[in-house]
């Protein structure tokens, strides 16, 4: 949840990486014919920049779209302008600097991301909170001048921290920070609206295969070039090994993948290792058992707003909460500092484990209430 425009690396180490291993089996003569068809491409097109603080990765496996590629980045960069608070001009920027002033009228283009934060602050219970910005500004986790703020500061900011105090009026597309200091945070949602805008304007454009990686943020779209009955198969990095390294795979078809976790965004002060979830009770970086969270979901967005919120919950109540959305195709793969992979109902059938790991799936049933 911190500076959208810069800590999207935060989650880059601990990616649900798609496996391009699948590629060269594309390539050999056991592929089936029909995959040589002029649709499906052997080599896909693709493009990669580092915008919103990461490399963004994107591939089409569609012959003949390959200016899709550059209206997809265009959309990244509009987003971009619009959601990051260390641009003085964007729009995310104009509504913190007008906190306790008055209310500030965002774009059309703007306004779903708005509403879905403060819908996930409020489905979360504030694990994932929009306005936790003025804790995250005081601590910076992943940019220059990151420290361990003094009490005193935390204190003072506190106050400013809660969702409840954003008024969205839908009617005049404005919104209003109630108290001076107030500051929106999207570093917690933004990649994934992104995301799902990039898979809006590459199905507007034609293109049925492809994959999009926002450093971290993954959505791949329609099925595997190895066959129209072909699921994509995603790995799951294990958050403690170098990247490559996974602990386990699901089978995917037009889904988001979006992971949170404690690899790279981090501060080390006086012993002690601050990740960059806060938690929005006590000012201070959460320190549960969870390495990482993975959540699969139809759309982007949300996998990036629960995998903030399911990781703040620990692992007991994260998948009670997830569970409860089993309807909304919406899963998780919690993954402990002690070696144990947790599965959520629907992903019990489907997730692989890497037996050459030493995890192990764990029993939801004897979790702690504390866990």
């Amino acid at each position: 949840m911190e500076d959208f425009d810069i800590l999207k690396i935060k989650k880059k180490a601990i990616i649900a990486s798609v496996l391009l291993l699948l590629l060269p089996m594309v390539l050999t003569a056991c592929a089936p014919k029909k995959q040589a068809s002029d649709k499906i491409l052997k080599q896909p097109y693709t493009k990669s920049e580092f915008i919103l603080g990461t490399i963004c990765t994107l591939t089409i496996y569609n012959r003949g779209k390959k200016a899709a590629l550059a209206k997809g980045f265009a959309r990244i960069h509009r987003s971009d302008n619009e959601a990051s608070t260390t641009k003085a001009k964007s729009e995310l920027n104009r509504v913190n600097r007008y906190a306790g002033i008055r209310p500030v009228k965002v774009s059309a283009d703007m306004w779903p991301m708005m509403e879905k934060a403060l819908y996930y602050s409020q489905d979360s219970d504030a694990a994932f909170d929009m306005a936790i910005g003025a804790i995250t500004n005081l601590w910076k986790i992943g940019l220059p001048g990151a420290r361990v703020p003094a009490q005193s500061e935390i204190d003072q900011a506190l106050p400013l921290v809660n969702y409840q105090d954003v008024v969205l009026n839908a009617q005049n597309r404005t919104v209003f920070l109630k108290k001076k200091g107030m500051r929106l945070d999207f570093g917690g949602i933004a990649k994934g609206y992104i995301a799902d805008q990039v898979r809006t304007v590459f199905r507007q454009n034609g293109v049925k295969n492809a994959i999009i990686n926002l450093g971290g943020n993954i959505i791949v779209m329609g099925h595997s070039p190895l066959g129209k009955t072909r699921p994509w198969t995603v790995g799951i990095q294990d958050p403690v090994k170098s990247r490559g390294k996974t602990l386990g795979s699901i089978p995917a078809v037009d889904q988001s993948i979006v992971t949170a976790g404690i690899y790279e965004q981090y501060l080390k002060k006086n012993g002690h290792t601050y990740i960059y979830l806060m938690n929005h009770k006590t000012g201070y970086p959460y320190d549960n058992n969870l390495a990482g969270v993975t959540i699969v979901s139809p759309n982007s967005v949300d996998g990036d707003a629960l995998s903030n919120a399911a990781f703040n919950k620990g692992v007991k109540a994260g998948l009670a909460y997830i569970n409860a959305k089993h309807d909304q195709k919406i899963q998780a793969i919690f993954v402990t500092k002690d070696k144990k992979i947790y599965l959520s109902n629907g992903l019990k059938h489907k997730f692989k484990l890497n037996q050459k790991t030493n995890y192990q799936l764990g029993d939801p049933s004897k979790l702690t209430a504390t866990e």
